[in-house]
C-alpha cells in the first residue's frame, strides 16, 4: 500500500485564509511585464492574455503536431500505453500546474513552458540527442541541446512572436539537473536570451550554468523531472523490463508513479508557499537524486536498447547527416533538404511578416541539417533513410504488441 502524504494542517488553514482575503503572491509573474520581440503585435486582451496567446501559438505550430511519435525513453517499442512525448510534455503541464494553483503563480506561463519545452527534441529521444550533437559538433564545434533547439523552433523555424519569458522558461527547463532550491534569476531581456542560447551552442556545458527568469519556470524545471521518474518506471513494467516497482528505494517520496509525483507536490507546496524560490526538505532531495539514479541503472542503461543505438542509429543518423550536409552545401532545390525541409519551413511561415525563405537558405549548411533532423519523429526518420538510401544496411527493428520479447 503506498504511502501518500499532506500537506500539514498550518499551511492548509494559512492557504484557506490566504484565498479568502484574495491575497495576491508578490513573486507570481505579472503579465503587465510581459516582452516580446515585436511588442506592437500580440497585444493581450480579455479572452486572450498574454500567455493564452503563447499556448495557442505553440499548439497550433505544425512541429507541435510532431510530439506524438517521438521517442520519451522507450525507441524500440509499438505500443500505444506507453509515454510518447506529447504525453510527457500534458503531464509535465498538468503537475506544475497543480503546483503553480496552490502557490498562486501565473499558470497560464506555467503551461506555456511546458507545452513548449521539448518541442526541439530529436527522434529517438536522449539516445538521438547525443548522436546529432556529437555529428554536430565535429563539423563546427557547437553543440545540440534539445531545450537550445526549442527555443530555436519557438523564435526562427516558426516565427510566432512567442514571449521571452516563455522562450526563457522552455531554454532553461533541463530537466536532468535537479535542485534542492530554484530561484530564479530576475529582469531578463532579449539580449540575455540570446546570450545564453549562443553559450550553450559553444560550450559542452554551457546548459549546466542556466537559471530562470521566473518561479513559473523554476515550477516547470523541477515537475520536467518529477513527470518522467515515475511514469518512466511505470512503464518499464508494462514492457516487462521490470517485474513491479518495488525494487527501487522508496522511503521517502515513494517509488510508484503516483506517490513520487503526490508526495514530490506536496513537499515542495510545504516548502515554498509565500517564497520568492521552491525548496524541497533535503531527505526528498536525497531520494530524489536516488530514484534518478535507479532509473539510469535499472531502466536507461538497457544493453539491449543500447545495442541498437551504437549498432544501427548511430550509422543511420550519420549517413544521412552526411548526405543532407552534401544537399545544404551543393543548394539543390530539387534535394531532399530543400523539397522537405526548407519548402516545409516557408509554408509554416507563410503568414509571417519577418521570415524570409531566401534568408533561411543562407543558413549555415550544419544548421540547416540539425533543423532538419530534428524536426523529424522517428517513423520520419526511418522511412527518410530508406528513402534516400534504398539500399542501406541499416533499420530500426521495432518490438510489436504481439512479438516475444
Amino acid at each position: 500500500m503506498g504511502a501518500y502524504h499532506n500537506l500539514s494542517e498550518k499551511l492548509q488553514q494559512r492557504i484557506i485564509e490566504d484565498r479568502k482575503e484574495h491575497r495576491a503572491n508578490p513573486y507570481a509573474f505579472s503579465e503587465e511585464q510581459v516582452l516580446r520581440r515585436k511588442m506592437n503585435h500580440d497585444r493581450a486582451n480579455l479572452w486572450r492574455p498574454p500567455f493564452v496567446r503563447d499556448i495557442e501559438k505553440i499548439m497550433h505550430l505544425p512541429y507541435y503536431n510532431r510530439y506524438g511519435d517521438k521517442t520519451q525513453v522507450f525507441s524500440l517499442y509499438r505500443n500505444d500505453d506507453i509515454s510518447r512525448r506529447a504525453q510527457h510534455v500534458q503531464l509535465v503541464s498538468r503537475i506544475a500546474r497543480n503546483i503553480g494553483n496552490v502557490l498562486n503563480l501565473n499558470q497560464d506561463l506555467i503551461e506555456a513552458i511546458s507545452l513548449g519545452h521539448d518541442i526541439g527534441h530529436a527522434p529517438f529521444g536522449h539516445a538521438g540527442e547525443r548522436i546529432l550533437s556529437a555529428l554536430l559538433r565535429g563539423e563546427t564545434g557547437r553543440y545540440f541541446n534539445h531545450n537550445v533547439h526549442s527555443v530555436r523552433v519557438l523564435d526562427v523555424l516558426g516565427q510566432r512572436n512567442i514571449s521571452l519569458q516563455t522562450l526563457d522558461g522552455v531554454l532553461c527547463h533541463n530537466g536532468e539537473m535537479e535542485q534542492q532550491e530554484y530561484q530564479p534569476k530576475k529582469a531578463k531581456t532579449f539580449a540575455d536570451l540570446d546570450t545564453e542560447v549562443e553559450m550553450c551552442y559553444q560550450k559542452e556545458d554551457g546548459i549546466k550554468h542556466l537559471v530562470p527568469g521566473t518561479l513559473e519556470a523554476c515550477v516547470m524545471r523541477i515537475c520536467d523531472i518529477i513527470a518522467y521518474l515515475g511514469k518512466d518506471r511505470q512503464d518499464a513494467v508494462r514492457l516487462h523490463l521490470l517485474p513491479d516497482d518495488r525494487g527501487f528505494n522508496g522511503d521517502t517520496i515513494g517509488s510508484s508513479n503516483a506517490e513520487i509525483i503526490n508526495n514530490m507536490v506536496v513537499n515542495i507546496i510545504e516548502n515554498s508557499y509565500g517564497k520568492p524560490y521552491l525548496s524541497m526538505d533535503e531527505a526528498y532531495f536525497q531520494q530524489l537524486k536516488l530514484a534518478k539514479t535507479e532509473n539510469y541503472e535499472y531502466i536507461y542503461h538497457n544493453e539491449k536498447i543500447e545495442k541498437v543505438i551504437r549498432e544501427n542509429l548511430n550509422p543511420m543518423f550519420e549517413e544521412m547527416y552526411y548526405q543532407l550536409l552534401k544537399e545544404a552545401k551543393d543548394k539543390n532545390e530539387n534535394s531532399w533538404l530543400y523539397r522537405h525541409h526548407i519548402a516545409y519551413v516557408a509554408e509554416n511561415n507563410r503568414f509571417s511578416r519577418t521570415f524570409s525563405k531566401e534568408q533561411y537558405m543562407e543558413t549555415e549548411p550544419n544548421q540547416l541539417v540539425v533543423d532538419y533532423i530534428a524536426s523529424m519523429t522517428d517513423d520520419y526518420f526511418v522511412d527518410l533513410y530508406h528513402e534516400m538510401f534504398p539500399k542501406g544496411k541499416y533499420d530500426v527493428k521495432y518490438i510489436g504488441y504481439f512479438d516475444e520479447d
